[in-house]
């Protein structure tokens, strides 16, 4: 217990480090990093209330936005960060309390808090003036969200250890991003799809992470598909590659 203790303090400690480092020791630099994914997600919100109409195949456009977007912009913000974080903070690794691990760790945790909370404000902000109607199944809801910071945490760490032992692996990742982005479930549910579309797209984990998270807004007023089970086994899966191979990337770390 003492250990894990031990371990959680040098993660607490080496994310205060990262917001320091990335925003600077203003106040403003903490609000930023709830700030930053909150602006992006405002600003999609409202160019998308103005090109559509109010209701999107008979959803709110903008909280069929908010549950599209929020979710992707989670996943953004837990993979692309970790792509050579080993190397630029390289020389944490001469102190001897901290680990390969604990550095990942940290970036995960900050990226997954911050747009929790860019979430939570901009879902009070919508809420507030009217825009959107409250959340239906709060279980469902957090459900997804948690999957969808699980399965892709596990992608960071497979990004965060594969860009150090090869370089040519971070030109691929982002056109990698792209192709998954199609079939994440972002721009639509798995109900619009004709059958044969449907039994595909369902292989994807991140579209049954944004559908479980939609299912928990809108309640029984919209059809979604997801199982939480294969999502949490991917998961599992990605998490398990992943941090073997941080562990084991120690030699090819580069200052």
């Amino acid at each position: 217990m003492q250990a894990l203790q031990a371990r959680m303090n040098v993660i607490r400690a080496l994310v205060i480090r990262d917001m320091m480092v990335r925003y600077g020791r203003a106040n403003v630099g903490f609000v930023w990093t709830i700030m930053e994914p909150m602006i992006l997600t405002g600003g999609v919100l409202v160019l998308w209330s103005l090109l559509k109409e109010p209701i999107f195949h008979g959803m709110p456009v903008i909280a069929f936005v908010l549950t599209g977007y929020m979710p992707l912009t989670l996943w953004r913000h837990v993979t692309g960060p970790q792509i050579r974080v080993l190397r630029a903070n390289a020389g944490l690794l001469y102190h001897r309390p901290l680990h390969h691990m604990d550095i990942v760790l940290a970036r995960l945790a900050l990226e997954f808090l911050s747009t929790t909370a860019a979430l939570t404000v901009v879902y009070l902000i919508v809420l507030g003036l009217g825009l959107t109607e409250p959340v239906q199944d709060w279980t469902l809801l957090l459900g997804g969200w948690l999957l969808t910071g699980w399965v892709h945490a596990g992608l960071g760490l497979i990004y965060a250890a594969g860009t150090e032992r090869f370089d040519v692996l971070d030109k691929f990742i982002q056109p990698f991003q792209y192709f998954l982005l199609p079939l994440s479930g972002v721009f639509f549910l798995i109900e619009w799809l004709p059958a044969e579309m449907q039994r595909i797209v369902v292989w994807n984990p991140t579209i049954n992470c944004v559908e479980m998270f939609r299912a928990g807004y809108f309640g029984e007023s919209v059809v979604t598909h997801y199982d939480a089970a294969y999502a949490f086994v991917w998961g599992c899966v990605l998490w398990l590659i992943g941090c073997a191979a941080v562990l084991n990337v120690r030699d090819h770390v580069r200052v």
